[in-house]
């Protein structure tokens, strides 16, 4: 589980995360990531890489893997690239903004399936899919809008495009897992 990053592991996901943004606007040279990797950074796990404005706290992207399908140091650099880059949601990042990016990792356990009345706020992010739509919130979203069980659920749904309580349909499949959340400044600290 993600609670084995010691602190030098944090800060090494942390300084991939912001070098290959750095080298994908071209402010910096590409460097290799995973020559110093810990076993820990080299197990497969998903993580979200989560972009946001020093000043403001305003999203700029935010994208991550599920699944554990790379080592954890690739998820972050592929996670940095993308949310920097391929939002669909926003313009991608300029090379001015960057010095102004705060940066925050979420490395997920793996999705369990999980029953709506076993949802615990601030603890449980999720995954509903139904039929061909899926939506996923982070844990820290629910905490961080002040929301109840039912009100996260609810908002999974709109993620996914579907109607709130649409995690109540039969054919709903819903998916908990949980998430270690480190940033650049929880490190200073």
């Amino acid at each position: 589980m993600a609670e084995d990053l010691c602190a030098e592991d944090r800060r090494q996901l942390l300084d991939v995360a912001r070098q290959v943004i750095a080298s994908a606007l071209g402010v910096a040279p590409v460097q290799a990531q995973t020559a110093t990797a810990s076993p820990t950074l080299s197990e497969k796990r998903g993580a979200f890489v989560t972009l946001t404005r020093r000043v403001d706290g305003e999203l700029r992207g935010c994208i991550g893997y599920v699944e554990p399908l790379f080592p954890l140091v690739e998820t972050v650099s592929r996670a940095a690239m993308a949310a920097a880059l391929h939002d669909h949601r926003f313009t991608p990042v300029a090379r001015g903004e960057l010095a102004e990016l705060a940066i925050e990792i979420s490395v997920l356990s793996v999705p369990r399936p999980i029953r709506p009345e076993d949802v615990v706020v601030g603890t449980h992010g999720l995954i509903l899919r139904v039929g061909d739509r899926s939506g996923l919130l982070l844990p820290q979203v629910a905490s961080d809008h002040g929301w109840d069980a039912e009100t996260l659920l609810d908002h999974t749904c709109l993620k996914a495009r579907l109607p709130p309580g649409a995690w109540r349909q039969p054919e709903a499949e819903l998916l908990g897992f949980t998430a270690t959340v480190f940033s650049e400044a929880s490190q200073r600290n």
